[in-house]
């Protein structure tokens, strides 16, 4: 090989039988019998002959010396750089044509051109290395380098280098042909990773950019959660196997989870066993929604003591800012509520925008329960119930009382009450109506008529007497209105001590648990536990308790309570109040819960994904139209801001 990428055709005596000649092209090796006729002779002189340049240029001594076609030469050295064809200077488009063309008529004419293009790589190398180990005078026109050379670059440094050791003995039995040796990498692959957005991966299976949101970039468990769906559906070995189905299917199905024609043919999408894979409530659809298969659930419970205006802003209410994410379910009580009470709809759909609807909403007179659920959850929840039961001598003033909701997710059954007890002006420590609160309690788990068409879950676990028995999660909140057994001086005295979150020292004076661990009231229910402040009686717009002359001893009147059947199927995220809210003399008190799910049975009634529709579209267009006032009044006072100066 020479410097100029040129093939070196050795001399080698060993090859010298048969009439055959020393002299071989690259890869199209030119035989000459000497038994063919005269013009085959011709013909190889005529392929020599744009050599003769070269060769005069190479042994200007010997010139006139005439050698013998049968005669031994040695090999040849490079021709000069620049000389080509009949020693002219040509181009090198011109070059690799002629080598292409002269080498396809080698080709045709060669009869023993039938080897391997492995077997002529390996061949390559030995050639090139007897090439440059002989030498000797020069006359044998020099190879020029085939096509295939010029598109895979030089030959490696050992194929490169002068071999000392050659023999022509040995290498007699070798084929002649030349062959290219094995590429050298430069560096190493990239490794594969794990990740549909690595560059390795995505060049393999052609992952659409626009995807990429959907793979890992950083969020492992929404990854985590795309795979789980996708070998649920089936479909994980065929995106593996098949990389022109890992587009399409990205394209056609977005983030949603595919469906197979089959799976549309045999599933039920109303009702289906819960041994069914193809069951809208089953096991396989709960584990594509909820891995995981628990709920978040807000309560938020409010005594708004029968306030026409409404504050302006409701996200601290229920979008406090101190938690990660949004939950699936919102269920908000109201007790003494504003008289418009589709004004207070309308302004809850507005502050939890379009990711949710309104599943339901009841009242009974000033008591308001309504129940906003993700709009991609609707088609899992069943028909919604509701009961009200009044505690007043007179059923027509609808002041005190409770209103509950009852409806099936998936296969779990939840209620949900709120309810507001009998209310007394705390006048001394030991003089309370603990006892007509305890009656209001009983009244309303014995006549409020919950489930009437929805299944029971568990009915051996029911009893007649206690509608919390019949359902498998029960949140019950409200104001409950039981104080604290304090006079206000002593109370406020703990308060001052700056205890911080711990409440200990009062709530061993609160009447509600001490009822609860007597077991009078509230059987089976639990609270999370208190470390807030109490939320009654405040002054209006302010965080000072009552100032006026009546001086009612601050305590915790608002509650959530909550019941399972099943141990730990509840659990409390969060339990606070609100203290932003200051419109009226209570605070509201929120709390935030996870709570187990199981599989739904065919004979669950579903709702078919029914829900307030007109009050959606309201609250949207009242959203967009505050956004926009918000945009008008930041451009006008940037425009007032402005200061023009002239000097």
């Amino acid at each position: 090989m020479s410097e100029h990428g040129d093939s070196i055709v050795p001399f080698n005596p060993a090859e010298l039988r048969s009439g055959e000649p020393a002299c071989k092209t690259d890869i199209n090796v030119l035989r000459v019998d000497l038994r063919k006729e005269k013009s085959n002779k011709e013909e190889l002189k005529d392929i020599k002959k744009p050599y003769d340049g070269t060769k005069l240029l190479q042994d200007e001594p010997n010139k006139d010396a005439k050698l013998s076609p049968y005669q031994p030469r040695p090999p040849s050295l490079p021709k000069p750089v620049g000389l080509g064809m009949e020693g002219k200077n040509i181009s090198f488009d011109e070059k690799l044509r002629g080598r292409r063309l002269r080498n396809s008529q080698e080709s045709l004419t060669d009869p023993g051109e039938t080897g391997s293009s492995t077997d002529s790589l390996k061949d390559a190398a030995a050639v090139n290395g007897q090439g440059l180990a002989s030498g000797g005078p020069l006359d044998l026109p020099p190879m020029e380098t085939p096509p295939f050379m010029i598109s895979t670059g030089s030959f490696s440094e050992n194929d490169e280098s002068p071999r000392e050791d050659f023999d022509p003995n040995k290498e007699r039995m070798k084929p002649s042909r030349i062959l290219l040796s094995p590429l050298q990498l430069t560096g190493t692959y990239p490794p594969l990773e794990n990740s549909a957005a690595s560059a390795s991966l995505r060049t393999t299976n052609r992952i659409d950019r626009d995807c990429l949101d959907y793979s890992v970039v950083g969020r492992r468990g929404r990854s985590e959660r795309l795979q789980r769906n996708l070998s649920d559906s089936g479909l994980l070995d065929t995106m593996v196997s098949d990389n022109a189905s890992v587009h399409s299917m990205k394209s056609t199905y977005s983030v949603l989870n595919p469906i197979r024609p089959r799976d549309v043919r045999n599933r039920s999408f109303l009702e289906g066993s819960v041994l069914g894979s193809g069951a809208l409530l089953g096991a396989e659809e709960l584990d594509r929604y909820f891995p995981e298969r628990r709920l978040g659930i807000y309560v938020a419970t409010w005594n708004m003591q029968g306030e026409k205006g409404l504050p302006y802003n409701l996200d601290d209410l229920l979008l406090p800012t101190d938690t990660d994410f949004a939950q699936d379910v919102y269920v908000i009580g109201v007790q003494e509520g504003c008289p418009d009470r589709r004004e207070w709809e309308i302004r809850l759909q507005e502050t939890l925008g379009p990711y949710y609807v309104m599943l339901y909403a009841a009242a009974h007179g000033v008591l308001y329960l309504t129940i906003f659920v993700r709009r991609d959850l609707i088609w899992f929840c069943s028909e919604v119930e509701h009961a009200t039961v009044t505690t007043r001598i007179i059923s027509q003033i609808k002041t005190k009382g409770a209103v509950g909701i009852g409806f099936t997710f998936f296969g779990t059954s939840f209620l949900f009450i709120t309810s507001h007890f009998t209310f007394f002006v705390f006048v001394s420590a030991g003089d309370s109506k603990v006892y007509e609160r305890i009656l209001d309690y009983n009244k309303i788990i014995e006549a409020l008529a919950l489930p009437r068409n929805l299944p029971d879950t568990n009915p051996y676990r029911s009893t007649t007497c206690d509608v919390t028995t019949r359902f498998d999660e029960v949140f019950w909140f409200g104001d409950f209105n039981f104080r604290l057994n304090k006079a206000r001086g002593e109370v406020e005295a703990i308060l001052n001590q700056g205890v911080g979150a711990d409440m200990s020292p009062l709530l061993q004076h609160d009447q509600l648990l001490k009822e609860i661990k007597e077991g009078s009231i509230f059987k089976g229910f639990q609270e999370a536990s208190i470390h807030f402040p109490p939320t009654y009686k405040y002054d209006i717009g302010c965080d000072v308790y009552d100032t006026t002359t009546k001086q009612r001893t601050p305590s915790y009147t608002d509650r959530i309570l909550y019941r399972n059947r099943q141990v730990d199927d509840i659990k409390v995220i969060k339990y606070t109040s609100c203290s932003s809210i200051k419109t009226s003399d209570h605070r509201p008190v929120i709390g935030m819960f996870q709570v187990k799910l199981r599989p739904g049975r065919d004979n669950i009634p579903l709702g078919a994904g029914q829900f307030d529709r007109s009050l959606y579209l309201e609250g949207i267009r009242r959203r967009i139209t505050r956004e926009l006032k918000k945009r008008e009044a930041a451009m006008k006072n940037q425009n007032n801001s402005t200061v023009c100066t002239i000097s």
